[in-house]
């Protein structure tokens, strides 16, 4: 062939070929709905799980196997040199008879270092993947072998080594049994488990507002095991009835006490690693009035710590129980007017004469040392700003490395105080970088996995040294994600403050592609709104993709955080809103948006939208219910109608008991003011959302059809409160809910 004819073909193959490269490269520059939830474009990589060695030699790590699709090796990494060993080969992890490895969900080691514990073949119980098999690795000899080899599959719940590495404890359909890895033989310890009676883990409530699952705890001598137990007899029963797998329908029964009924007895106990009678504390107060929300061992003896809420949740009782003689001992009780929060960053020091302590009694979220019988408590952290979470408790270096943001409330960085609250506190994290971080600490605090992220910038996860907070090795800096991100050509997220009179709320905004100041654009408010969460933060955040998918339909987005979100800000901001959920609020919410009309001149009043899910789907309807005016046209997502409808952990800490605080339930629900909406509102639920029942869906469409209003509805059958089950259901969702967007509030400037 001819130099000619080469190039003569390459010529013409390159013009054929052009117009496909020019193609994709404009499909890059548009964001699309299938894009974001049909093709996954924008997903963030994430590094891990990690976990730290307990001598800080280095961490584990879970990576894909180069000889079986989908099987993860465990890798080791040093965190000084970066050198990457093979702990465990995806090899090692194949049953006798079996072709392919066990696939990973999770894994722990034993405390001497021999024996590894891998979670596979798992199920979502609620939340969270939690029931599933068990394997035991003898790192040694290689032998892997099954736990609860009666069980069947996927039923085997929290097992974890005993702290002499002998012998596994393990729940199965509510009740508790102990293995011995020597002789394999399996006792069983309780044998009253039932749908009644829970032993070892808990009912829905204790799990999604205490965050109470794994329920039983080794002693340190490896003799005895302290478990929860709890009597759902009493507690109303609630059916999700399962339509579209049948021709006939089927009801999903689970006790799920409402606000104002009953709850649980729950309460704790002890019973001997090798079997035997059960013996209970005697706790004072009514078991279903009280709520038992930490329980654990005390280091290095035979006691157990254990937390008691009352039921309005403002007074927290402490008590040391013995083991053997079964006595009790108050030495703690934190109270507050208003609500007290539970936390998970208790630790014993000084050889246990001490434990920490976490507070908000002096007006700020801090951390105190409390003596062992609770006579001293002296304040660790101290400074007008909210530790919002304790990283590591270094007690050989003598400091506390925590996360706080005394300046600016969107942003997270990570500081370290003087165990004996001596000194300032010190700012650990760069002084050049604004945004969020968070860390993996290792046990003895030298070296930490550091993610970054701020509105613009994507996780960059690396391994640093402490306290030098020098980058060592970079694990993933999501360049792809960002370089597809920023081939959009979007507006970033702007933020700013509006002062209201009574305080100064955080907020950001989005505008439009090819935004014109002298045109006049509608606007788009999401909101949150509720204690749990917060919306205005300077973090990633999926890059508030669908946010900015809107913004380029010809909307301006914009989030406030009102008073009582979840924002380091003290005590009063976040007990601000207590027995008036929905109520302040929404006040907050109408002054800031009347404060925007003033600021910005570019903003359409007569085109105002509103959209929420779940707290946000609540106040979405409040804001439109009570503010017409403003409020043109609303999306609320999963939302909870009548706050008598919710459970009673959650709606009670924060509105008190509906016969005493009559008014503010009344006011704060929705549904009380649906005789007073005025423009389009859609509603959208899962009807088999376990956390906000479609009870509060249909319980609305039926008040708002009695008073003659118009509205749109949407279903998703047998979808959760996520509403993600099930094929194509996100892209579904979003589309929509864009289509409600431009039908009723017209998109673009004018």
């Amino acid at each position: 062939m001819t130099f000619q004819i080469k190039l003569f073909i390459a010529l013409v193959l390159g013009i054929l070929i052009l117009p496909y490269y020019t193609a994709a490269q404009e499909n890059n520059n548009v964001l699309t709905l299938e894009r974001i939830y049909k093709d996954n474009d924008f997903e963030l990589k994430e590094f891990g799980p990690a976990v730290w060695l307990q001598d800080g030699s280095g961490y584990t790590t879970l990576e894909e196997s180069d000889k079986f699709p989908l099987a993860k090796d465990i890798i080791k990494y040093n965190p000084k040199t970066g050198k990457r060993d093979v702990l465990v080969d995806a090899n090692q992890l194949i049953p006798a008879g079996v072709k392919n490895p066990l696939l990973i969900k999770d894994y722990t080691g034993s405390i001497d270092g021999k024996k590894l514990l891998i979670f596979t073949n798992t199920v979502k119980v609620w939340r969270y993947e939690t029931r599933g098999d068990y394997w035991v690795l003898d790192l040694a000899s290689g032998k892997l072998s099954k736990l609860g080899e009666f069980a069947a599959p996927s039923t085997l719940m929290f097992a974890k080594f005993s702290p002499d590495a002998k012998k596994i404890g393990y729940v199965v359909k509510n009740n508790i049994f102990v293995e011995n890895l020597i002789s394999s033989e399996i006792t069983q310890l309780t044998h009253d488990g039932s749908s009644r009676i829970i032993n070892g883990t808990f009912d829905w409530v204790y799990e999604e507002e205490l965050s109470c699952r794994d329920g039983f705890r080794w002693s340190p001598d490896s003799k005895t095991i302290a478990y929860w137990q709890s009597d759902t007899e009493g507690t109303g029963v609630f059916y999700l009835i399962n339509n579209i797998d049948s021709i006939y329908s089927k009801p999903i029964p689970f006790p799920y006490p409402k606000t104002g009924t009953t709850n649980s007895a729950v309460k704790v106990g002890v019973v001997s690693a090798e079997g035997g009678e059960t013996k209970w504390f005697d706790i004072p107060g009514d078991p279903r009035n009280n709520y038992l929300a930490r329980m654990d061992f005390i280091p290095y003896s035979n006691e157990v710590m254990i937390q008691q809420l009352n039921r309005l949740q403002n007074t927290n009782r402490v008590w040391v129980g013995n083991i053997k003689t079964m006595e009790l001992t108050n030495i703690l009780i934190d109270i507050d007017e208003a609500f007290l929060n539970i936390y998970n960053n208790m630790q014993w020091l000084y050889k246990e004469k001490y434990f920490t302590w976490t507070s908000e009694k002096d007006g700020w979220r801090h951390l105190y040392l409390v003596s062992s019988n609770g006579s001293e408590i002296d304040l660790i952290t101290e400074g007008d700003f909210d530790v919002v979470k304790i990283n590591s408790i270094d007690e050989e270096g003598d400091y506390v490395y925590y996360i706080a943001s005394p300046e600016n409330f969107t942003q997270r960085y990570l500081y370290r105080s003087r165990l004996d609250g001596t000194g300032t506190a010190e700012r650990i994290s760069p002084m050049d970088y604004e945004g969020q971080f968070s860390y993996q600490m290792s046990p003895d605090a030298k070296w930490a996995i550091a993610t970054f992220q701020n509105s613009t910038t994507p996780n960059r996860i690396s391994v640093i040294s402490l306290p030098d907070h020098k980058e060592i090795n970079v694990l993933e800096d999501n360049a792809e994600l960002k370089e597809k991100y920023e081939a959009l050509g979007l507006n970033p997220r702007e933020f700013f403050k509006i002062d209201i009179g009574e305080v100064v709320l955080d907020a950001w905004m989005i505008k439009p592609a090819k935004f014109d100041p002298s045109k006049k654009y509608p606007v788009i408010f999401f909101i949150y709104g509720e204690p749990a969460s917060s919306t205005v933060q300077d973090e990633w955040k999926d890059g508030r993709i669908w946010d900015h998918y809107l913004a380029q339909q010809g909307y301006i987005i914009i989030s406030i955080d009102n008073r009582g979100t979840k924002t380091p800000r003290g005590r009063d901001w976040r007990k601000s809103i207590y027995k008036q959920i929905g109520i302040l609020a929404a006040h907050d919410q109408e002054k800031a948006a009347i404060e925007i009309f003033k600021m910005f001149s570019f903003i359409d009043k007569e085109r105002i939208g509103m959209w929420g899910w779940s707290g946000g789907g609540q106040m979405t309807m409040n804001c439109m219910f009570r503010y017409p005016e403003i409020y043109k046209t609303g999306i609320a997502i999963a939302f909870v109608s009548d706050q008598r409808l919710y459970d009673t952990i959650y709606q009670e800490r924060y509105m008190d008991l509906p016969s005493e605080n009559k008014k503010g339930y009344h006011d704060g629900s929705p549904i009380t003011h649906a005789s007073k909406l005025e423009g389009n509102l859609m509603i959208i639920h899962g009807t088999a959302d376990d956390n906000v029942h479609y009870q509060s869906f249909e319980m609305l469409a039926d008040e708002l059809i009695k008073h003659n209003k118009l509205f749109s509805m949407m279903s998703y059958p047998m979808r959760s409160h996520s509403i993600n089950e099930g094929e194509n259901t996100s892209l579904h969702l979003r589309r929509t809910m864009e289509k409600y967007w431009k039908d009723n509030l017209i998109p673009g400037g004018k």
